[in-house]
């Protein structure tokens, strides 16, 4: 995907905080401390107005910095993105387990309190707009509510939704058609 992308962009492929190939950090892992992340990357190379991808989590991430910080994202373009939807009645923040983690060994604690809770800007009463996103939908194998994708879309002025019949890793699983679309939706 990258590659593709490089023959008329620069790319950059970021790993959050305990993805990918970087380290596990202390602190938070809440989709606050994603965004605050995804912004300082692009603060620290001077990359405002990017055109930012992202999948899943990390479309959240995107999501939230372009409401926040919308001079920094150019274009948005969100493959398969949670909906946020204020739980009700709320869940208090997780108790620290006894013990080390199954996987880890350590614990990194829940996710904060607001990863819980935001909504889209027309919601929040922002008084800043982000770009309007470009959705990737991945149909009915996928685990992420497509209704919510679809009320989401519909809130965000100018928003765009594409379903691809292809799961949760539309990128990985019809990457022609992913690109395709991202294409179209002006990278």
């Amino acid at each position: 995907m990258a590659a593709d992308l490089a023959a008329d962009h620069r790319v950059y492929a970021l790993d959050l905080r305990g993805h990918g190939l970087s380290d596990r950090r202390p602190g938070g892992y809440g989709f606050d401390a994603f965004r605050d992340e995804l912004g300082g990357f692009l603060k620290t190379l001077g990359l405002t107005g990017a055109t930012v991808v992202a999948h899943s989590m990390g479309a959240a991430a995107a999501y939230l910095l372009a409401r926040d910080e919308p001079g920094l994202v150019g274009r948005l373009v969100l493959e398969e993105p949670p909906v946020f939807f204020p739980l009700d009645p709320p869940r208090p923040v997780a108790e620290r387990p006894e013990g080390p983690s199954a996987s880890t060994g350590r614990w990194s604690g829940p996710p904060t309190p607001s990863s819980t809770t935001p909504t889209p800007t027309g919601a929040t009463g922002s008084r800043r707009s982000p770009p309007p996103p470009w959705s990737l939908a991945g149909g009915p194998t996928s685990h992420v509510p497509q209704e919510r994708l679809s009320w989401l879309a519909d809130r965000i002025p100018g928003a765009r939704l594409a379903t691809v019949d292809a799961g949760h890793l539309i990128h990985t699983d019809r990457a022609a058609e992913f690109l395709s679309l991202a294409r179209e939706f002006g990278l």
